[in-house]
């Protein structure tokens, strides 16, 4: 006990001189905290005095005007706001750039897309042809042509690269002179060359989600990345054809002589035209649905593999092999426009991935153009990149030129493609379907030891059934589902359904 109150008395005397020493600790703490808080109150307060509520979010356009208006000039009218029907053909002027020496051979491709009675447009040359002469038996427009113009006199410009022609100053000017024409009702001047071939109705479709008021520049890049490079990843290419609103129309035409004499040492057209845009801060807006084409060789690899984005345009119809074979460059392009382009221009082109589970294929559908089939199966991912079967622009390049990423035809010999090609379409009316049919295209093939069925040797074609969706492009962009209703049998015909993916549908084997 003694020594149990022994430690007790020792331990008293400590925890009373304790008590001083945390009063001070804690005060310490406290007081830079309470001057902390007092400080940022005080500044609280002062800014709070000074800043004044915003105005509630205008909830409508009309909102907005008013109260820009009155707090500019309270004595103003305010105009009721103009409704705009939608954009439709009768609101885009074609100017198709040609020459006479080219005349005869391009304006066939002209024919393939262009309906007079439906469209207006000019086709621009350098000096009169038969077609323009008063003599002609037919006018232009009766033989499903644009009519004709002579381009104005270029000389007073100057031009100075070497390796270029001077007929660029004059192509350049189309799109200005178009517009001075001064043609009623016009919202888009749409640029093209003489070998390039539009689909109206997709054009139509993309133009439509754009306010013609507004000054846009919309077009695309060459495939071509050296050719991008050389001039201009900011530059649209004439060729794929560009649409330049009616705003923007005439700021061009008040401009572009005093520009083009700012820039004589460019090389051709469109970059004359760009370098004006960047005059006028107009940036392009790109839409991958114009193709340039700076290609050569087949087009299968770029066309079966296409964008999620309608199909616009097509160019270089001379330079590259006709795209449905044993046919002309033409008539390959009037087979397309005839068949899949009438019956549902707005899915030509798409394409669809699924997967024959039962011979282990994978099955590619690119509607109106082609069917693939490949042996085994392969992702969605690398399908819809498009395969080498052509060369670019610069034939020295490797596939590490192009503006985009590309696969190699087969990275095994037994996945070579089997290719069948659309050889007919039609529109089962009653059903609202339509029926396009494809044949294959027989080739030499690499030897292959897959123990695998041969498509060749099961099916001579296929048939695939859709319903036109003319409202593919009002929804978010997304590739449609092809669903392999019935693999090869007897009758050596594959079956296949396309069209709106179903819910919780995706490309799976």
């Amino acid at each position: 006990m003694k020594s149990n109150g022994g430690l007790l008395n020792h331990k008293e005397p400590n925890n009373n001189s304790s008590d001083p020493l945390r009063r001070r600790l804690i005060l310490y703490l406290i007081l830079p905290l309470m001057a902390l808080y007092f400080f940022y109150t005080i500044n609280l307060l002062l800014s709070s005095a000074t800043y004044s509520s915003p105005e509630p979010c205008p909830t409508t356009t009309s909102t907005t005007t008013v109260r820009l208006l009155s707090s500019t000039n309270k004595s103003t009218s305010i105009p009721s706001q103009v409704k705009y029907t939608p954009t439709g053909l009768q609101h885009i002027v074609f100017g198709i750039a040609s020459s006479a020496r080219l005349w005869d051979k391009r304006k066939e491709y002209i024919k393939l897309w262009f309906r007079p009675n439906q469209m207006r447009g000019f086709v621009w040359l350098d000096k009169p042809v038969k077609e323009s002469s008063p003599s002609s038996a037919s006018s232009p427009h009766q033989l499903g042509l644009p009519m004709l113009k002579i381009s104005s006199d270029t000389s007073k410009f100057p031009y100075t690269h070497r390796q270029g022609h001077r007929s660029a100053i004059r192509l350049s000017r189309i799109v200005s002179e178009t517009y001075r024409l001064s043609l009623p009702n016009v919202r888009w001047y749409v640029m093209g060359d003489d070998d390039t071939a539009f689909v109206p109705a997709n054009l139509v479709r993309v133009l439509s989600k754009f306010d013609h008021r507004q000054p846009y520049y919309i077009g695309s890049q060459s495939e071509s990345h050296l050719q991008n490079i050389f001039f201009s990843y900011n530059m649209a290419y004439g060729g794929g054809g560009f649409a330049i609103s009616r705003a923007l129309a005439q700021k061009l035409a008040g401009m572009q002589d005093s520009c083009l004499n700012r820039y004589p040492a460019l090389y051709g057209s469109d970059d004359r035209i760009q370098a004006c845009m960047a005059e006028l801060g107009i940036p392009l807006t790109r839409h991958l649905g114009f193709h340039q084409y700076d290609v050569y060789g087949d087009l299968l690899g770029l066309l079966s593999a296409h964008p999620v984005t309608p199909l616009v345009s097509l160019h270089h119809l001379d330079v590259v092999q006709p795209i449905f074979p044993n046919v002309s460059r033409a008539e390959a392009v009037r087979k397309l426009f005839d068949g899949p382009v009438r019956i549902d221009s707005a899915g030509t082109m798409q394409q669809s991935i699924c997967y024959d589970s039962k011979n282990r294929w994978t099955v590619s559908v690119s509607w109106g153009f082609v069917v693939q089939v490949v042996k085994g199966i392969m992702s969605p991912r690398e399908m819809e990149m498009p395969a080498r079967t052509f060369l670019n622009w610069y034939k020295r390049a490797d596939y590490k030129a192009y503006a985009f990423n590309t696969r190699p035809v087969a990275r095994n010999p037994c996945q070579k493609p089997y290719v069948y090609y659309m050889y007919n379409a039609s529109l089962e009316r009653e059903y609202r379907t339509s029926v396009t049919q494809y044949k294959l295209h027989r080739t030499d093939r690499p030897a292959c030891r897959w123990k695998m069925a041969d498509p060749a040797d099961r099916m001579d074609r296929i048939v695939v059934y859709k319903k036109p969706d003319a409202g593919l492009w009002d929804r978010a962009p997304r590739r449609n589902c092809c669903r392999v209703m019935k693999s090869p049998g007897s009758e050596r015909t594959m079956s296949i359904d396309v069209g709106v993916c179903r819910e919780g549908e995706f490309s799976q084997i």
